[in-house]
């Protein structure tokens, strides 16, 4: 679904994102990983397009999106949920998730299955976003992205400053979404065993670079936790 080749990205003299290339594929989890300041949510940002990429390829299904704006790669079926959530505090619940249709025409419904993931958004339609709670408003940000029925969707630390009973629903919900095999899922994340529990894939990153990667089930195995530590 997503193949990624030679992205290289560059902060004023900074050398951000050095010769990234990889691959996510349809009904897995590939879960990125590394310390803060190495990189991650610059590479996110490049793959939304938020911040162009100086040099590199960036494929959804075969075809390259390297140069085309975010609004652009979201209808060619990308999702995208930031680090911090970033909902609209002053809107409620249901005109939250309604800008994740906003790219088509006409009055697209919600779809119902929205409200089957995450129970709470139907209870609290009619409600603020701002007046939500963090790991409620986490909950909506998904929500968000996966209303318009991305093909490949990316999540930047979904469990930052939510409480262990949201983070087990966040998770569940990613592991269900993903064997459905009908999107890729790329997961940043610093909490280890919620992206070992996770994992089809994974990346670590340090200096913007990948250090070491392979299969869900050998993180243990290949140390990874230590990497993370050093």
């Amino acid at each position: 679904m997503l193949n990624v080749e030679g992205l290289n990205q560059y902060y004023g003299g900074s050398h951000i994102l050095r010769n990234l290339s990889f691959e996510a594929k349809i009904g897995e989890v590939t879960v990125i990983l590394g310390r803060n300041g190495v990189g991650k949510t610059t590479l996110l940002k490049s793959l939304m397009g938020v911040v162009p990429i100086k040099t590199g390829s960036i494929k959804l299904d075969g075809q390259e999106m390297g140069k085309e704006r975010p609004y652009e790669r979201v209808k060619r079926g990308v999702g995208y949920v930031p680090q911090g959530r970033e909902i609209f505090g002053r809107l409620t619940v249901e005109d939250n998730l309604r800008m994740g249709l906003a790219y088509k025409s006409g009055s697209t419904p919600i779809p119902p299955e929205t409200f089957e993931l995450f129970p709470v958004l139907k209870q609290m339609i009619n409600r603020r976003g701002g007046d939500l709670s963090g790991g409620q408003q986490q909950q909506l940000a998904i929500g968000r992205a996966l209303a318009a029925g991305p093909k490949l969707l990316i999540l930047d630390e979904p469990t930052e400053g939510i409480q262990p009973s949201i983070i087990k629903d966040i998770g569940r919900v990613i592991r269900m979404l993903a064997d459905r095999k009908t999107m890729a899922i790329v997961l940043v994340e610093q909490y280890y065993d919620f992206a070992e529990e996770l994992a089809d894939q994974y990346l670590v990153m340090e200096r913007g670079e990948i250090i070491a990667r392979g299969r869900g089930s050998e993180m243990q195995a290949n140390g990874v936790r230590e990497l993370m530590s050093i």
